[in-house]
């Protein structure tokens, strides 16, 4: 099945800037995205990152004393492996780099890295400020705190090597959230909305909306059903997963515009 995609610029979450950009069609050549499968997604995951590698899903979830690192055949969806964060931790973004897994916390400053395969606790590091999202370019590690500043992580010392502003039309943008890196673009979700942007990690310019509303039919959402969050990319086919948090679905999608 196929859905809008909307590129250009957007509301990030101004109500009004929202509704002017549906009045002035922004992009009217309305790319589109297909839903190429969909598997069922547990609906106690409280999703803050997502990577895939190798026919694998990483998910990395939030709330105190919920929080996990979790590997999902990514066919099905299943749950192959977990491992829980300390009680007092709330998960966060999530990155894979040279066979390890780094993954962040809300508000601890605490960090932790795994073993991709067997998910073994490595080691751990600090940092300051919150985590949201964490990605990576294959050299640096890139982390989202809810503001428009992204901050560039040496990940062997941990340490801002550079930060960046991200900007809409020379405005910043706060809320991103979730990040993925694909073919020299960052893509976030902004949190409590259904957009994802897609910046530019040297300018931190935005240089795309993606609008993802109605990928979970209303009729599937409930009370309890939160925020679309989390982005994983299959570089060999091109298709990205996308979820929410307690979603009960992960949707394999391809937008047009990526390398198939």
């Amino acid at each position: 099945m196929s859905r809008s995609v909307e590129q250009g610029r957007s509301p990030g979450v101004s109500l009004a800037v929202l509704a002017l950009a549906s009045a002035c069609s922004i992009n009217s050549g309305q790319p589109q995205y297909d839903i190429v499968s969909q598997f069922p997604h547990d609906t106690s995951a409280y999703t803050q990152g997502l990577v895939y590698s190798a026919g694998r899903i990483y998910e990395s979830t939030g709330r105190l004393g919920l929080s996990q690192l979790r590997q999902l055949d990514a066919t099905t969806g299943i749950l192959e492996a977990s491992v829980a964060l300390p009680t007092d931790r709330f998960g966060e973004g999530l990155a894979l780099l040279e066979g390890k897994l780094y993954q962040l916390t809300w508000k601890s400053g605490v960090g932790y890295v795994y073993d991709a395969t067997t998910l073994v606790l490595q080691d751990s590091f600090n940092y300051s400020g919150e985590g949201w999202g964490l990605a990576t370019d294959g050299t640096s590690l890139i982390v989202s705190d809810g503001t428009s500043n992204l901050r560039v992580l040496d990940p062997q010392t941990f340490q801002v090597t550079r930060e960046v502003t991200v900007t809409d039309d020379g405005l910043p943008l706060s809320q991103i959230n979730e990040l993925e890196y694909i073919g020299g673009e960052l893509y976030a979700n902004i949190y409590q909305s259904d957009w994802i942007v897609r910046i530019s990690p040297v300018t931190g310019e935005v240089l795309a909306w993606i609008d993802l509303a109605g990928i979970l039919p209303a009729d599937q959402r409930t009370a309890a059903t939160d925020v679309l969050n989390g982005i994983a990319f299959n570089k060999d086919t091109g298709h990205l997963f996308v979820t929410g948090k307690l979603w009960p679905w992960m949707f394999e999608i391809r937008l047009h515009g990526l390398p198939n």
